[in-house]
Formats: structure tokens, sequence, C-alpha cells
């Protein structure tokens, strides 16, 4: 290994929160430590979204969980410092009156990435195994055709190409007691709380029963479930990140420093009257 590889790795593990020994209680994430990581493994989303582009890769990642598990976090956390063109986020309402008869998998077929590409789904065709079978959204025949098509279709996914990669958010219930109650008292995270959410606490143990269910006909050895321990929302935010750059090899493309080119001499130009154009009030 080359000094400046050894280096490298010297630095990351440097970088790296201190992991407990096996029975040793955790201690409290500092936010600087948080804060520190976080920017080491944004950067290198960076260079996967550089890989991705550079060798043409079709990459979708899959985030499911109970309401508050904190998918959006992570999501957030991904996307902050990548290119919207490269990757984005797909996150679909609820399905038209015309899309209730059309093939279960067809209006997510149309969000699937294209060369170069990184689709992050925030919930996904599991719906159908989740909020729909607990709901009462959808009849017994069609669950039971998901729970059978729903693998064949990721091989078809996975044998196109395609990078498939399923994360689960596990909650407990106090968490997710505490997470909801912080929501209801700040009004600007109350509309994260919806009539379905507020369902999801009165029905627990329904969708316990639901994700096992799910994990049993859909955790396969072509797209297994990785499941993501989010009572920490920063721990789980760090390990969800990391693991994700660790199915995908990739190298460093990193383009080399730009230099900035000197502006265009002036010849002559005269900026029109500043009062011929509307300002915003400078009221800060």
């Amino acid at each position: 290994m080359s000094k400046k590889k050894k280096k490298e790795k010297a630095e990351e593990k440097k970088s790296k929160p201190p992991v407990p020994e096996a029975g040793e209680p955790r201690r409290k994430l500092e936010e600087k430590d948080y804060l520190k990581e976080l920017r080491r493994l944004q950067l290198e989303m960076v260079k996967l979204q550089e890989w991705v582009k550079a060798k043409g890769l079709k990459v979708i990642v899959i985030f499911e969980g109970r309401d508050a598990a904190g998918k959006g976090g992570v999501i957030k956390r991904i996307t902050e410092c990548l290119n919207p063109r490269i990757c984005r986020v797909a996150a679909l309402p609820a399905p038209t009156e015309r899309e209730r008869t059309q093939w279960y998998f067809q209006r997510y077929v149309s969000h699937l990435p294209a060369a170069g590409e990184i689709v992050l789904f925030d919930r996904s065709w599991y719906n159908r195994a989740g909020v729909e079978r607990v709901m009462g959204f959808c009849t017994e025949a069609e669950y039971g055709e998901f729970m059978r098509s729903c693998p064949e279709f990721e091989r078809m996914l996975v044998h196109s190409g395609i990078i498939l990669v399923k994360y689960w958010f596990s909650v407990s219930n106090d968490e997710q007691e505490r997470r909801f109650q912080a929501r209801i008292d700040d009004p600007t995270k109350r509309w994260k709380l919806s009539p379905m959410d507020l369902q999801s606490r009165s029905r627990w143990v329904e969708y316990s029963r639901a994700k096992d269910e799910m994990f049993k006909y859909t955790d396969t050895r072509q797209s297994p479930w990785y499941v993501v321990n989010s009572d920490d929302k920063k721990r789980a935010r760090l390990n969800c990140m990391a693991h994700l750059l660790s199915l995908i090899p990739f190298e460093d493309l990193t383009p080399e420093p730009i230099k900035l080119p000197p502006r265009q001499e002036d010849t002559g130009y005269v900026r029109p009257p500043i009062s011929d154009q509307n300002f915003v009030p400078e009221i800060y």
C-alpha cells in the first residue's frame, strides 16, 4: 500500500467516532463529531455520484419503515450535496382513480433510473404490503398477487442491470411517540402528521405483523432488506450512508481544481437606471 493510501486510511479512521465495546452503553454522539463524519460521508457520496454518472450505472435505493422512523432525514442528508439531475427523490402521492386501474407497478416504472442516475424512493411499491394491507385499501387477492409478483419484479430490475438497495428504518414504540408529540408541539412540523400517521399509532401491532410478512416474502438473495436501527437519528443517518457507500464499489473521479477565468473587459457597457427595476425591500 502506498504512503498516500496509508495516510488516507489513517485520517479516515481518526475521523470516525469511536465505537463502543460489546456491552458498553453508547455515549451521546457529540454534534461536532456527527457533523465531521457527515461531511466526510457526503464527500464520498459526491464521488459515488460522479462514478455512477461516468459508468452509466442505474441505482435505486428504497427507504421504508414506520412513520417518523427517520427516512426523510437520511434522504435529505444524502441529497444535500448531490446534483439533482443525477440523484432525485421519488415520493409518490396516493394513486389517482386511473392509476388504481393500472398494473400495480406501472406508476413506479416511470420513475426508474436511466443510465447515470440514482433514484431514492421515499416509500415505494411496498405501500401495498404496509399501509394498503393494514388500512384495507387493497383486496386480499391484490395483496396476495403483490407478494407473489414483487420478488419477480425486483428480480427483473436486478437482471436488467439496476442496482437495487432496500432499507427498513426500525424505530421503537416509545421513540415514535416522542417524535409524534414533538411534531404536534412544533407548528412548523405539524404538517408531517397525516391522518394515516395517527392511524399507524393505533395499529402498531398490525403494522408489525404486516412488516414481518413482507420480509418473509421479499427479503430475497437478489434484493435483501437491510434494517437500520433509527432510534438515534444521527447514528442512523451515518450508518445508512456508510453502508450504502460500501455496497457500490467506486473510484474517486473528482475533477482537477478549476481555474476561474478573468472577467471580460469593460467595452463601454452602461447599466440601466436602478430606478427602472423592482428591488426586494431590504428589511433585514
